[in-house]
Order: C-alpha cells, then sequence, then structure tokens
C-alpha cells in the first residue's frame, strides 16, 4: 500500500469537544477524499465504542479507504481493519500473530527508537511530535523541524510526521523528507459542522 500524503486521525475527544458526532466526522472525511483513517481513543475501548467502529470500518472498505484502529490489536483483528501501535502498546510482532497480513503502523519519538524500528515489521513508522502539540496528554518531548529531516535519513520505511502539524507548517514537514503527515488539532480547531470538516480535510488534500 502507498501511504496517504494525508493521514486524518479521528480523535474521539476532539469530536466530543466540538459536539460533532464521530459517525458524521468519519463520513465528512470520506466524502473530502481521504485515503486512510484512524480511530484514536485514549481509554477503555467498551461494548458501546465497539459498535461505534464496526459500522466505521465497512463505511471506509465500501470507500475504499483504509481504517486503522490506534492501540487495540484484538479489536483490529475483529475489524479486519490496520493497526497503529506506540512504543507501551502490543509489539508488532505479537499483532501480527493475531492477523498476520494486518497493515501496522508503529510510534516512535527520538533516534533510538527510530533506529530499533528498523528491524520492526511495520508498514510504515510514525515520528513526532514535529511541533509543540495538545492532542497528547502526557507528550513527548519535541523533535523539531531539523532533527526531524535528520533522522528521516535513518530509516527506509515510509515514514509519517506527526504533532503539531497545519496547514501552515505542513508544506515545511514534505520539505524535510515526510511521506506522510498526521493530522489530529488543526483538523477541528475552529471546527464545528461536518461541512467545516470537509473542506479542512480537502485544504489538507491540495497541500
Amino acid at each position: 500500500m502507498i501511504l496517504a500524503r494525508f493521514y486524518p486521525i479521528l480523535d474521539v475527544r476532539a469530536c466530543l469537544r466540538i459536539g460533532l458526532p464521530v459517525e458524521s466526522a468519519a463520513e465528512a472525511m470520506i466524502e473530502a477524499g481521504i485515503s486512510i483513517l484512524q480511530l484514536r481513543h485514549k481509554g477503555h475501548f467498551d461494548r458501546d465504542l465497539f459498535a461505534l467502529a464496526e459500522p466505521l470500518a465497512n463505511r471506509c472498505a465500501r470507500g475504499g479507504v483504509q481504517f486503522v484502529i490506534n492501540d487495540r490489536a484484538d479489536i483490529a483483528a475483529l475489524l479486519q481493519s490496520g493497526l497503529h501501535v506506540g512504543q507501551t502498546d502490543l509489539p508488532v510482532a505479537e499483532a501480527r500473530r493475531i492477523a498476520p497480513g494486518m497493515f501496522i503502523g508503529f510510534s516512535t519519538h527520538k533516534e533510538e527508537q527510530l533506529r530499533a524500528a528498523g528491524f520492526v515489521d511495520a508498514d510504515y513508522l510514525a515520528l513526532g511530535p514535529v511541533f509543540g502539540t495538545v492532542s497528547k496528554e502526557n507528550p513527548d518531548p519535541v523533535v523539531g523541524l531539523v532533527e526531524w529531516k535528520r533522522l528521516r535519513a535513518k530509516s527506509t520505511k515510509p515514514l509519517v510526521a506527526i504533532g503539531g502539524i497545519t496547514r501552515a507548517n505542513a508544506a515545511d514537514v514534505f520539505a524535510a523528507g515526510a511521506d506522510s503527515v498526521a493530522i489530529i488539532g488543526d483538523l477541528y480547531d475552529g471546527v464545528t459542522t461536518g461541512a467545516q470538516l470537509r473542506q479542512r480535510c480537502e485544504e489538507f488534500l491540495r497541500l
């Protein structure tokens, strides 16, 4: 799979904050023309959230969008979706035991982690935060654009930049060698409707 340049994150908490149902937000993103979508939920993945995620996975499948579940390999396997895991989640090798052909991304935050990830069977790596971010409660230290560009050369895997990326600075991140930019905060800031979210996605897709 060729990694999409624009990697939108469907953040449950952000949707609640702006008063937009998660289903409506997902539909707006799909209508905008995205090709990958990650469902991000930092908290207990209960049966209600599974009941929300299952139709989203089906909708993405119908629309040709790669659906990705954050953190939970078991849920991703049940939904036949992709998976994104971090440094403290189930190791990629163990996730492969659950679903051998699963599309998997893996987060890194510094050089040692990025180098080690070269030996991990992930389809892509993420590196960040590039800039300061408010979407995580306890963010890792900011990598910075200069260091991010230097570390880009340390990996041969597709690399997603994440953390504080906006429409205003995304071009600089691509210039630093990013294959893709994962967006959370700037997707939702100032947005209150599905139409506005669709427009915001379209702006990122044009970058």
